[in-house]
């Protein structure tokens, strides 16, 4: 069958642009910047003082046991009473949703409307909650049963996470019907062609569009009738992550909704930690991959001005060691802070596993046991540093300007495999960005759904780009892309332009339209021949080269990369004009008080990142204060540099608890710390002279080896509490 694919929603880049373009990016919701999830009540050992805390779900998190559970009710007030903002969280694809597949809700059955495989069997994400296929009526139970309550109960920010569709489902009699609504014709099973793989994904990208625009539509609408602002986010893994997966989402598009305030970018280690190449050789790459798509979520918003919160998490959903968690949880971490405009976070979800887990002390070892106070107190300094991280314009160190593109198209593509075209773990993506992150060029994510906002590529001097994974959902995009080029704009375009989705009938194809590739409409708009031959060409004051090589090549193969580094670096210098493409193997950024550094491996050089100065290692549970810094190769850092720290008062500068009731007097300094109970408080505490006296909770503490003479700086230890332990410092 020969079917032209329908368009699925108005693309971001036609959309009028004034209604969130001119939003502040800073704003702050209920005076919150770092927020956790948790299905649990409040109790002493998870209250981490994050500003706000997401209470997931009316009924709580499917996962959890259901005997004793308190009423959604109960929980918000629980952590109201202990001075947290409360939002509310559930998921928009999955959840505790048992009263509408066993029929409570409306009497009849839901169990069919799962997602389901091909071989029949239904894709569940626990016992009787299957991932939905997300029907109408599926829709009005969310509305009913589960934002109206809410709402009632005094929520005024709502996050519907993970709006997912996998790839391998497609094959219930619920989604032949919405096939059929959609589409006006019958079901196509997606493994037969590409077209009905093209025409399948796409539907279930329309439909949790659809699912969210509904959900978030009556959320505003209904909090309005009672007088009130709802904000509505989308917690979502990042466009990398869900290619990788092989799940549909509908990703940048949803920028476009006027009833979606922002996103959590939903990164950590087992997002971070799956398998790329690289040099011919398939392995975790979690720095470098963390960046990465960290970098593809803040490029969803930074036109748009939505809001984005970071998320990391200390451990990851697969069981694994403290040695292995904390390792990985600094490179995630790391990489977060290196983009300097985002400074609201989710500092960790589900802080009941975190603390109250058991997991294997050691990589060789079946013993497990809760996390260990080393890593609880580092983790809650990096927690409590992001209460202080602020917004910064310092730029990251190394070459700026160069971009790739990525369409939500990525995700339309990944399964089954067709005509034996294969893309490993999404080298065409990672074929043209890891080469230069490799080299600590900070390539900068271009989602091709944002083209029409006037900022997407104002700073952009080098644009990679291939349509061998990924092809253009509008002509629109175009037209945008020969624009930029045409005032200067460098594009390199790589693809051989042979894969087997080139021929699904698309617009390029379509209603008179006969191009073989997606390129060529692209080619013809800059004055190109249709399947231009490798080489560079003029267009306007810029310039386009093609390469006639699918950029999976470059990381397939042992050193595949290098010529293509070398035409981009040459392009950045004589065509962008922007001078030499420096390489180094590391990043470092300043922001506020604090440096952060990572340095990588398989790069330019095995030289070790020297830092400068007095600084405190905030990844060292006992915070200790150096006279310069040494970062080697694989390693991550984060330090407090004494060197830019206001040191007009006293103040704490690095602490595993949160400081309350600061008080300044003329010979003194006092504060109470609340942290969570069974974890240990560390702080480093800069002061105009040695102390005289330390007292907690009224006990003397003073230690003389404790205090740091160069830095002003004295170290405290304590055990926390969230009840809070006064400090009385005295000098």
């Amino acid at each position: 069958m020969k079917c032209l694919i329908k368009n699925i929603v108005l693309p971001a880049c036609l959309i009028a642009l004034s209604s969130c373009a001119c939003r502040d990016r800073a704003d702050v919701i209920d005076g919150v910047r770092t927020t956790f999830q948790t299905s649990k009540e409040w109790r002493p050992t998870i209250d981490n003082r994050a500003d706000a805390v997401m209470v997931y779900g009316v009924g709580g998190n499917p996962s959890d046991t259901k005997d004793g559970v308190i009423t959604f009710e109960d929980r918000v007030r629980s952590w109201r009473d202990r001075g947290y903002v409360t939002h509310f969280m559930t998921g928009i694809a999955w959840g505790g949703y048992d009263d509408y597949f066993s029929g409570k809700w409306d009497g009849m059955m839901h169990l069919d409307e799962g997602q389901m495989q091909q071989d029949g069997d239904t894709i569940w994400h626990g016992r009787m909650t299957p991932y939905i296929v997300p029907s109408m009526n599926y829709l009005e139970y969310m509305k009913e049963r589960h934002v109206k309550r809410v709402i009632d109960a005094g929520i005024d920010v709502i996050f519907m996470e993970e709006p997912e569709f996998w790839n391998r489902a497609g094959y219930s009699e619920a989604f032949k019907k919405e096939w059929r609504d959609y589409y006006g014709s019958d079901w196509l099973p997606q493994h037969e062609s590409p077209e009905n793989t093209y025409l399948s994904n796409k539907l279930k990208y329309h439909l949790y569009y659809r699912a969210l625009d509904e959900v978030f539509t009556y959320a505003k609408e209904y909090g309005r009738s009672k007088g009130r602002d709802i904000k509505c986010y989308v917690p979502t893994h990042s466009l990398i992550n869900y290619s990788q997966w092989q799940i549909v989402s509908p990703e940048a598009s949803l920028a476009s909704l006027s009833c979606v305030d922002g996103y959590i970018a939903q990164v950590w280690t087992g997002t971070s930690r799956v398998l790329n190449y690289y040099r011919g050789k398939a392995a975790e790459r979690v720095f470098e991959t963390a960046f990465l798509e960290y970098g593809c979520m803040e490029s969803m918003t930074t036109p748009t001005g939505r809001k984005m919160f970071f998320l990391t998490d200390p451990i990851e959903d697969r069981a694994c060691d403290w040695e292995d968690y904390k390792r990985n949880y600094q490179a995630t971490f790391t990489a977060q802070l290196l983009y300097p405009h985002v400074a609201d976070f989710e500092v960790m979800p589900w802080p009941e596993r975190i603390y109250e887990g058991l997991y294997r002390v050691s990589a060789d070892s079946e013993e497990r046991a809760r996390i260990p106070r080393f890593y609880s107190t580092q983790m809650q300094v990096m927690v409590n540093s992001l209460n202080r991280m602020p917004v910064s314009d310092n730029v990251l160190s190394g070459s700026h300007g160069v971009g790739v593109m990525m369409s939500n198209s990525l995700m339309f593509q990944t399964y089954p495999v067709h005509d034996g075209y294969e893309d490993p773990q999404l080298s065409d993506f990672f074929g043209q960005v890891m080469p230069f992150v490799k080299r600590g060029v900070p390539v900068e994510i271009v989602h091709m759904e944002n083209l029409g906002y006037p900022e997407t590529l104002a700073d952009m001097k080098v644009l990679l780009m291939s349509y061998s994974n990924m092809k253009p959902m509008d002509p629109a995009a175009h037209r945008h892309l020969v624009s930029w080029v045409k005032k200067g704009g460098v594009l390199v375009y790589s693809g051989r332009d042979d894969d087997p989705f080139q021929k699904v009938p698309e617009w390029w194809n379509s209603d008179g339209n006969t191009y073989a590739t997606a390129s060529d409409h692209l080619f013809e708009l800059m004055g190109i021949p249709h399947g231009a031959q490798e080489g560079g060409y003029r267009c306007g004051k810029g310039y386009v080269h093609v390469v006639r090589q699918d950029p999976k090549e470059y990381v397939l193969e042992d050193y595949g990369e290098k010529d293509f580094v070398d035409l981009v670096a040459s392009l950045y210098h004589d065509e962008a004009g922007c001078g030499e493409l420096k390489f180094a193997n590391s990043f470092h950024l300043e922001r506020g008080m604090y440096d952060v550094v990572a340095v990588m491996t398989e790069s330019v050089s095995d030289e070790p990142y020297r830092l400068e100065g007095l600084v405190v290692d905030l990844y060292d549970h006992k915070l200790p204060v150096m006279e310069g810094a040494v970062v080697y190769p694989g390693e991550q850092r984060l330090y407090v540099n004494l060197d830019r720290v206001d040191r007009s008062r006293p103040k704490i500068i690095a602490s595993a608890s949160r400081e309350y009731e600061e008080k300044i007097e003329e010979n003194g300094y006092s504060f109470v710390a609340k942290g969570p109970v069974e974890t240990l408080n560390a702080s480093r505490i800069l002061l105009p002279a040695c102390p005289v006296s330390v007292l907690v909770d009224g006990k003397e503490c003073l230690d003389a080896g404790s205090w740091h003479g160069l830095s002003g700086t004295y170290f405290l230890e304590f055990g926390n509490s969230p009840d809070g332990v006064k400090v009385e410092i005295k000098w």
